[in-house]
């Protein structure tokens, strides 16, 4: 059987997979919009053994699909009643979730990953909370790894906050704010069209002390007027580490029909 993309088996073989996804265990940082994670075994081994001493453990898993690391809908947010597209939100909206525009329909994602570390970039370890990521900050990360963002690019950008993860109530920012993109960093990818950007906190948000989540500018812009995806819960920490500012980016979220959003586990995948 010939390898994808005419690369021999061997050439497959010296890739390095390079995990973006943050583990998700009870007690880690949730957004207060969302349940928080439990898992629980509902079998353990010895409680059933089959004939020939064989024996199987299972779980039972309960989360929002806006939980842990996790790529966001086009139908999450809407703008004055309506979705992407113009698409009017309660005529497509039901117990059963979305008719449009659910993560289902999200394609997976294989393109070029582009790292702008405006942490490094900034010359500190973490952004302080309720600091907002610029225009400037973006496009000073692009110098510092000597790359440029392009369309159809996933754009992850690292503010150093994957740091705080072992500690829930400052990570959530909900009483101390936390760092990310200002409306006109926004602006900037959708002026590039990007297909995708993700970065480390719960809300892809410049979150003000005390403020919460109480607007989200940044995802109407991206999911509501640009129809680019959002991934949150990201841990950017070994791209910063290795220095790598450019890899094949893998995503795909759970095709959960009409859901809202997904956990994912995001890669980036390089020469070894």
């Amino acid at each position: 059987m010939p390898a994808p993309l005419g690369l021999d088996w061997s050439d497959l073989a010296g890739l390095r997979i390079i995990d973006l996804a943050q583990g998700m265990a009870r007690g880690m940082p949730v957004s207060p919009n969302h349940p928080a994670f439990q898992m629980a075994l509902m079998r353990r081994h010895g409680d059933m053994l089959r004939p020939d001493g064989g024996s199987a453990a299972n779980e039972i898993v309960v989360t929002g699909g806006h939980v842990g690391t996790h790529v966001d809908a086009l139908c999450h947010v809407s703008q004055d009643g309506k979705l992407f597209g113009g698409v009017d939100a309660a005529a497509v909206q039901s117990q059963h979730g979305f008719a449009q525009l659910g993560i289902d329909t999200m394609k997976p994602v294989i393109c070029r990953g582009v790292h702008l570390d405006v942490a490094t970039a900034r010359g500190v370890e973490s952004l302080d909370p309720g600091e907002e990521v610029t225009m400037a900050d973006l496009e000073a990360a692009e110098e510092l790894g000597g790359v440029e963002v392009r369309e159809g690019d996933a754009v992850l950008i690292r503010t150093g906050w994957a740091r705080h993860w072992g500690n829930p109530e400052l990570f959530s920012g909900q009483v101390g704010g936390a760092p990310g993109p200002g409306t006109d960093a926004g602006r900037w990818l959708a002026h590039r069209r990007v297909c995708l950007t993700g970065a480390e906190t719960i809300a892809y948000e410049c979150i003000a002390p005390g403020k919460g989540h109480a607007t989200l500018p940044v995802h109407r812009i991206l999911l509501v007027e640009s129809g680019i995806h959002i991934v949150e819960v990201m841990n950017l920490t070994p791209l910063a580490e290795a220095r790598l500012y450019e890899f094949l980016f893998v995503l795909a979220p759970l095709r959960l029909v009409g859901a809202t959003g997904s956990p994912a586990r995001p890669l980036a995948v390089i020469d070894g």
